[in-house]
């Protein structure tokens, strides 16, 4: 499902004369259906550049990027963003939804842009939400009004409600209590089961070892190199 080979990402500090500091330097790997994967390294080695060179955020420079049928290289911004509707999630550690949307709609919404039928979208959401312990008198307010926990478990519900045959996690159970935590790994393991490709961070080794299959060191990939 992903394949990435010889990928390098080099930034320009245009605010520091120009120095250039490469952060990833051929990097290569596959992931396939079913199989969970850990980008682990030391902070700053570039596991973040890869995710968000996968979700289309970051400009490909060099080397070559699949996933399933979608080579980002040559890829048109709107075979990107319908990649994201039906093949790809991500849950980031961040929540980013309008305000003054509703918790229920928020998590609806990709699973309407999958193509799932409406009440399929709402049954679904509320049975993530009721897993994830965020209380149904909550449901009608926007997930913003919440505090960093409840946005994170919202923010995964938003992202495991459709069944994407790929999935990218930007540390899912951080700001998580012991008992979401285990929920949420407990998620993850259905969609890996149900045949996900899925590439994730996560600095806590005991969920490493509960959810993954193998880790990828991302610090092998050149990390660092810096040219004035």
């Amino acid at each position: 499902m992903f394949d990435v080979r010889n990928v390098s990402k080099t930034f320009c500090l245009h605010h520091q004369g120009g120095t250039e500091i490469t952060v990833l330097k051929d990097a290569s790997f596959q992931v396939g259906s079913g199989e969970c994967v850990a980008l682990t390294g030391p902070s700053g080695a570039g596991k973040s550049t890869i995710l968000r060179l996968l979700y289309g955020n970051y400009l490909l420079q060099d080397g070559y990027i699949r996933i399933g049928n979608t080579d980002l290289a040559k890829a048109a911004p709107r075979d990107i963003l319908s990649m994201r509707q039906s093949h790809l999630g991500y849950v980031s550690q961040f929540l980013r939804v309008l305000p003054r949307v509703s918790t229920l709609k928020v998590v609806c919404e990709p699973m309407l842009k999958a193509g799932m039928d409406a009440v399929a979208a709402e049954t679904r959401a509320k049975d993530l939400l009721h897993k994830l312990r965020i209380p149904d008198r909550l449901w009608h307010l926007s997930p913003l009004t919440f505090s960093g926990g409840e946005q994170q478990r919202v923010n995964i519900a938003r992202g495991l409600g459709p069944t994407y045959p790929a999935l990218l996690l930007d540390e899912p159970t951080a700001s998580l209590d012991a008992a979401n935590r285990e929920t949420v790994l407990e998620l993850i393991n259905v969609a890996r089961q149900d045949g996900a490709a899925i590439i994730g961070i996560f600095h806590d080794k005991a969920a490493r070892e509960q959810v993954c299959d193998r880790e990828i060191d991302v610090s092998n990939f050149g990390v660092g190199y810096v040219h004035a």
